[in-house]
C-alpha cells in the first residue's frame, strides 16, 4: 500500500527516515496499548531509520475509542499530540476513559482546559477521526493495531522481533 505522508499527518521520528511505519489504532485497544511498547523501543534502536505515522481507527466495540481519538487532536491543535498520544495508552488500563478523564490529562499537560474542552464537546475533529478509519479500511485495515512497514501490512500486536525482522530486511537492501 501506498500512503501519501505530509507535515499535517502525526509524525514521530526523522520526516525523511528510510522506514515508515504507518499505524492504524484505537486508543481503548487492548492490544494496541500492548503494541505501545514495541513501538517505542522500534524507535530507540532505530533512531533517524524508522519514523511513526498515526493514523485513527476507532473500533465501534470500544465506546469511548472515538471521543479518545478526538481528545488526541484537540490536543495537537495545542502542540501536544504525542504526549497526549503517550498518556492515553498509559492510563488506558489504569483510569479507564470519560470524558471527564480526557479533559483532566489535557490538564495534567498543561493545555488550555477552555480551549480544549470546547473542542473536545464541539466533535470539531469526529470527522478528521472518521476520514482517517475510511481510509484504512480502504486499504484493508479491519482490526487494531494494523502496521504498514514501508506499505507491507503487519496485524495484530506482534512481538519486537517480528518488527525487526522486517526493518533489518528493508534497511538491508
Amino acid at each position: 500500500q501506498t500512503f501519501e505522508i505530509t507535515k499535517d499527518n502525526h509524525i514521530r521520528g526523522d520526516f525523511s527516515a528510510p522506514i515508515t511505519l504507518v499505524e492504524f489504532s484505537d486508543f481503548e485497544c487492548p492490544f494496541c496499548a500492548r503494541h505501545y511498547p514495541t513501538l517505542t523501543k522500534i524507535f530507540d534502536d532505530y533512531k533517524g531509520k524508522v519514523r511513526l505515522v498515526y493514523k485513527h481507527f476507532p473500533l465501534s466495540i470500544h465506546p469511548n475509542s472515538q471521543k479518545a481519538a478526538e481528545a488526541s487532536e484537540c490536543a495537537d491543535e495545542q502542540g501536544k499530540f504525542w504526549e497526549y498520544h503517550d498518556k492515553l495508552f498509559e492510563n488506558l488500563a489504569a483510569s479507564g476513559y470519560s470524558v471527564a478523564n480526557f479533559k483532566q490529562w489535557a490538564k495534567d499537560l498543561g493545555l488550555n482546559s477552555g480551549k480544549f474542552d470546547e473542542c473536545l464537546d464541539s466533535g470539531k475533529f469526529a470527522q478528521k477521526v472518521k476520514d482517517d478509519f475510511q481510509e484504512g479500511s480502504g486499504k484493508g485495515v479491519n482490526g487494531t493495531p494494523a502496521t504498514f512497514i514501508n506499505g507491507q501490512l503487519v496485524s495484530g500486536a506482534l512481538p519486537y522481533e517480528s518488527f525487526k525482522q522486517i526493518i533489518d530486511s528493508l534497511l538491508d537492501k
